[in-house]
């Protein structure tokens, strides 16, 4: 269960949510109604597989509660869930999540209600658990309040990603939305500034025109083509880490941890 107290650490409203404990692997569960009555238990699943072909009245119930959920489906043969596993599955695997996601709208309004200035991290297709897991520790470092990620395209939180983090994916919030462009222009007209980290930024992280204090989300692209140019356009601002190398590419998880921190040393003296 999550304890939804604040830290008072420094005076500050940054939220410690406590989740389950690390686990070896997801719990599976397996069977069209033991999965509908997780999902109407509001048991926080991670991922549906679903047997294609399959139209079955309780497999249409469970695509409407999973989408209401923003829990991602997949529309699989029956090999793919033979390979899952070995029991009678019915058409239908799933796995229940090792984390809670939680309500962006709820955490945003309570950092608010502290008179503090949230900060976010919106992370857009980051696909590999490790990084994720290693961002994530990167994030409770440096004081972000929540992970922001999209219900389709993102990590899946498991054992490795718990691993990478360090037990941080236990200590911060992570919120898993059904479409990121509503999600930003919700973030933008609650008053938070969208700051987009890219190379096809003019502005370095560096210069003294960029301001990473206030009300904030650092937005972070996949190392494959970065930030969505759907979102990057409904950004505030636009930045780049300065590079001198030849490479001129940098791990996401490393470049999270350089913008993370600059941004925690902005806060720090304002």
């Amino acid at each position: 269960m999550e304890n939804r107290n604040y830290r008072d650490k420094d005076g500050g409203g940054r939220p410690n949510y406590h989740r389950q404990p690390k686990v070896d692997k997801m719990e599976m569960v397996f069977g069209l109604r033991p999965i509908l009555e997780a999902l109407n238990a509001g048991k926080t699943l991670e991922k549906i597989y679903l047997q294609k072909g399959v139209n079955h009245s309780i497999s249409q119930e469970i695509s409407e509660l999973a989408r209401a959920a923003g829990v991602p489906i997949s529309i699989v043969p029956i090999e793919k869930l033979d390979q899952l596993t070995r029991k009678n599955h019915q058409g239908a695997v799933a796995f229940l999540s090792s984390v809670t996601y939680l309500p962006l709208d709820e955490i945003v309004a309570s950092i608010f209600e502290k008179g503090k200035d949230p900060l976010l991290l919106v992370l857009d297709r980051i696909t590999d658990v490790r990084n994720f897991g290693a961002i994530a520790r990167n994030a409770e470092c440096m004081g972000v309040d929540a992970i922001v990620i999209p219900s389709r395209g993102a990590a899946q939180i498991n054992a490795d990603a718990l691993k990478t983090s360090a037990g941080a994916l236990n200590l911060i919030a992570v919120c898993r939305e059904n479409n990121l462009k509503d999600t930003l222009h919700f973030l933008k007209e609650s008053g938070i500034r969208v700051v987009a980290c890219t190379e096809k930024a003019e502005e370095e992280l560096t210069d003294a025109s960029v301001d990473l204090t206030g009300p904030l989300a650092i937005m972070m692209g996949s190392e494959e083509d970065g930030i969505s140019p759907e979102y990057l356009k409904r950004a505030d601002v636009r930045v780049k880490i300065p590079m001198t190398g030849q490479i001129q590419s940098l791990n996401v998880s490393v470049a999270s941890g350089i913008v993370l921190y600059e941004t925690l040393r902005q806060r720090s003296k304002a």
